[in-house]
């Protein structure tokens, strides 16, 4: 079981980081639509990420138009504070794919209403602009690999020093 996490112009390198972290945690490709609001060689993206990055499937993009046609037009989902409906109100399938935009703005809205149907939220109370942007990618990928059994994920916690009775 895999999926997919898109940024679309990410601004933070530490929340890049610690995105890319996640997806080497769960075995997902991140892909980012540029510009970037940073370097990848910036130091922030480094410590967020720690020794992960260098483990991680990450490939870049020009454009939006790009990542579609490097990717033969792919399932995606938008995960937007606009959306109708819920996270957890679609199915998420092997290979999926879900978008997140830039911190400041969001998924540009002529994307999102290109796709409602694949436009998904994270429930919240109305005050509240968003959540932090690596806090929405961990949120929404857990519930897609929950929805999926976990499948490909070690579900059993091992300790450092001593061992579980039983």
């Amino acid at each position: 079981m895999t999926f997919n996490i898109v940024l679309h112009e990410p601004e933070i390198p530490s929340n890049t980081g610690n995105i890319g972290r996640t997806c080497v945690a769960t075995g997902c490709s991140l892909h980012l639509i540029e510009p970037l609001g940073f370097h990848l060689t910036e130091k922030n993206l480094k410590r967020a990420g720690m020794d992960y990055w260098e483990r991680l499937s990450v490939t870049r993009y020009m454009n939006y138009e790009d990542f579609l046609e490097k990717n033969g037009n792919p399932r995606v989902y938008f995960a937007t504070t606009k959306a109708r409906q819920r996270y957890t109100d679609v199915a998420f399938r092997d290979g999926d794919y879900i978008m997140f935009g830039k911190e400041s703005a969001g998924i540009p809205e002529e994307l999102l209403v290109e796709h409602p149907e694949m436009c998904i939220r994270i429930p919240m109370l109305g005050e509240t602009r968003s959540l932090n942007l690596a806090n929405s990618v961990a949120i929404v990928l857990y519930e897609a690999f929950r929805q999926n059994g976990f499948d490909g994920l070690e579900s059993k916690g091992n300790l450092h020093r001593l061992s579980w009775n039983g």
